[in-house]
């Protein structure tokens, strides 16, 4: 197996997940000034020419979730409920407010401070941030009243949900998130440190 990644939170998620997983694949990191992701080699196993990019014999995967999944039935682990349909239900709510709602409404704060620190995009502009504080605030709320005695977005327990949501959320702090107001989404984020493979997701070089 092997699974392609670059140094951004789709596939920060993946490897983290497979290494709480304990997978045993080969990581390969795309070299992003060599112009990996616009190979013709790397276009052929995801034609959307992202990371990161899962292959398994003939299975070819893209899109984080779908890869976070497949490990999980690789794996027989229950972060991703294979036997539980009512939970699958559950876990794809978490997921596609992810993508539609909570994505969006984070996806500036982490891309002007974070994206744009580790690819050298340019100077963070914490003034364009201001008008997209109500959007992310909107999304938060319903998050944080969701979280309230709750350690896990769904199911009771840590599932691919949480990583998905959780991934450019991590950097609440240095991405100038305003999540001061909400206690209950700190206290996940805090929680989801303490587990090894999400406090430090990325493959060691040998």
């Amino acid at each position: 197996m092997k699974i392609h990644w670059i140094k951004a939170q789709a596939p920060l998620r993946v490897l983290a997940l497979a290494k709480h997983l304990g997978v045993k694949a080969d990581f390969v990191e795309i070299d992003l000034k060599a112009g990996g992701l616009k190979s013709p080699e790397y276009a052929k196993l995801n034609p959307n020419l992202k990371a990161p990019t899962l292959v398994d014999g003939d299975t070819v995967l893209w899109e984080s979730s779908a890869i976070m999944t497949y490990l999980c039935i690789k794996a027989g682990s229950d972060m991703w409920p294979a036997s539980n349909p009512a939970e699958q239900v559950e876990v794809l709510r978490w997921l596609s407010w992810n993508d539609c709602h909570w994505a969006p409404a984070v996806g500036p704060f982490y891309f002007e401070h974070i994206v744009k620190t580790t690819f050298k995009f340019g100077t963070p502009d914490s003034e364009a941030l201001k008008p997209k504080v109500p959007e992310l605030e909107k999304y938060a709320k319903v998050l944080d009243a969701h979280l309230a005695g709750r350690d896990y977005v769904a199911c009771g327990r840590l599932t691919i949900a949480d990583f998905q949501l959780a991934s450019m959320a991590r950097y609440w702090q240095e991405a100038e998130m305003p999540f001061q107001g909400f206690p209950n989404i700190v206290h996940w984020l805090d929680g989801l440190k303490k587990i090894p493979a999400w406090a430090e997701p990325w493959p060691t070089k040998h």
